[in-house]
């Protein structure tokens, strides 16, 4: 399995919003990260199947299967290698934007995420569903790609879902 070398995750509140920050540092070089977040042939192994046009207003649809979750939305930032934005959303959905940053760091990469979900929503799942996938990122970069870990999904929710309890509003 890959080394995630740190781990961390900050939530805050505004504007009838919650944002939540995943960072992690791999140690793969960032050109190795972004293939594994943008090629249509690497995403299956640790998101989902789709493709991602690298352009701003290109469509970026990844599908979910089993869990019935479709994303079709567009590309609002990107720059090559560093930064990637979407909406993790479908039409009629609520917007949830997603941000996904890379950066060099000694040999390895520190990659952040950022979504924004409505207050409304349960944001611990949210965060929870990321954390299974940053868990497949790190196996997938390894050449190892592995199922979604539910369990790691279930421990990562209850602990969300309570640090957001205790999150001021």
């Amino acid at each position: 399995m890959a080394e995630v070398t740190e781990k961390c995750t900050s939530f805050s509140r505004l504007g009838g919003r919650i944002r939540a920050v995943l960072r992690r540092r791999f140690e793969h070089p960032p050109a190795q990260v972004w293939a594994m977040l943008t090629d249509p042939m690497l995403l299956p192994q640790w998101l989902a199947p789709g493709a991602i046009e690298l352009a701003v207003g290109g469509a970026a649809r990844l599908d979910f299967g089993d869990s019935g979750v479709v994303i079709d939305s567009t590309v609002s930032a990107l720059q090559e290698g560093r930064l990637l934005q979407y909406a993790w959303s479908g039409p009629g959905d609520p917007v949830r934007p997603l941000r996904w940053e890379l950066a060099a760091e000694g040999a390895g990469t520190r990659l952040t995420l950022t979504l924004s979900v409505p207050d409304t929503e349960d944001a611990g799942r949210a965060c929870a569903g990321f954390e299974a996938h940053l868990e497949m990122l790190a196996a997938a970069l390894e050449g190892v790609p592995i199922r979604f870990p539910f369990e790691t999904f279930k421990a990562a929710r209850d602990a969300y879902r309570a640090e957001l309890a205790a999150t001021p509003a």
